[in-house]
């Protein structure tokens, strides 16, 4: 299954502790690389998030968002603690004694001290477990939108293989006649130059010259590098690392065709070729 790099999930979840949003965006990298976004509430299971992440997702920039956005029943009304209130008391009272002149105290200076005013805890191991939950599910989302994405990917590739097959086809018939052209050319110049039928001086050359622009060994490792293509596309595991070696692989073999062509047509279809595999290129950079 061919996947794309780029896909894009999110989820809201109700827990007893409140709403979970969980978002994924994912766009094409070399590597894997995450970035982690997580609120407050969330912040000690970033180990976690990382490890449940780089466990489903091979390549890409991921960027991952949570929050826990606490409801009113989980989040409830602020209880005043006695015991930190009577240790505040007692040490004004006796701070009283060295400053018997200073103002009265503040209430509302006392209820923003720490630990006066305490809310219920949050459920740590509930929110653990609707946390996995709700970003497998997201996983998996994000996976079915790579894969709608790499269908389409791996449509563009096969439609340019196909133009590709046709050029190479094309190819191979014009050796003949290219070196019969050239025997042609070669027997008027030798005659004009010498005015004599020199047989066997045009045979070395036909071979020389049959030689130098064979390209039968270019053809066939295209053809086999082709047909490669076509099993990574069709395989289970990981594509784009080996299909753009293999497009460097192809790039090579249509630059040597160019090198070798003694007719503009045979020019044109290596500089059609190398366009095909740059398009081609262009899309596997997007596969993970």
């Amino acid at each position: 299954m061919v996947l794309s790099m780029t896909g894009y999930a999110s989820q809201e979840y109700n827990t007893a502790n409140g709403v979970l949003l969980v978002e994924l965006r994912s766009v094409n990298h070399r590597y894997l690389e995450l970035q982690l976004k997580l609120d407050d509430n969330l912040r000690a299971f970033e180990a976690t998030v990382r490890e449940q992440i780089q466990a489903k997702l091979g390549r890409g920039k991921v960027d991952c968002r949570l929050s826990l956005v606490r409801n009113i029943a989980a989040d409830s009304s602020p209880q005043l603690n006695h015991t930190v209130l009577q240790q505040i008391a007692e040490s004004a009272k006796t701070a009283a004694q060295y400053f018997p002149h200073t103002q009265p105290v503040n209430m509302l200076e006392i209820l923003q001290m720490p630990g006066v005013l305490t809310t219920a805890a949050l459920d740590s191991d509930a929110i653990e477990a609707d946390l996995k939950n709700t970003l497998n599910t997201v996983l998996d989302d994000l996976i079915a939108a790579k894969a709608r994405e790499g269908e389409k990917l791996k449509a563009i590739i096969l439609a340019r293989l196909q133009e590709i097959e046709h050029l190479v086809a094309k190819v191979k018939p014009m050796m003949p006649n290219l070196i019969k052209q050239y025997q042609e050319k070669l027997t008027v110049k030798l005659n004009e130059a010498t005015n004599s039928n020199d047989d066997e001086r045009v045979r070395q050359e036909i071979v020389l010259f049959a030689q130098r622009i064979d390209v039968d060994e270019e053809l066939v490792r295209l053809t086999s590098h082709i047909e490669e293509v076509k099993r990574i596309l069709n395989a289970t595991a990981a594509a784009g690392k080996r299909l753009d070696f293999l497009m460097q692989e192809m790039n090579r073999e249509a630059n040597t065709l160019g090198s070798k062509s003694v007719a503009i047509e045979t020019s044109q279809i290596s500089m059609e070729l190398k366009v095909l595999i740059e398009q081609m290129r262009e899309q596997i950079q997007n596969i993970e």
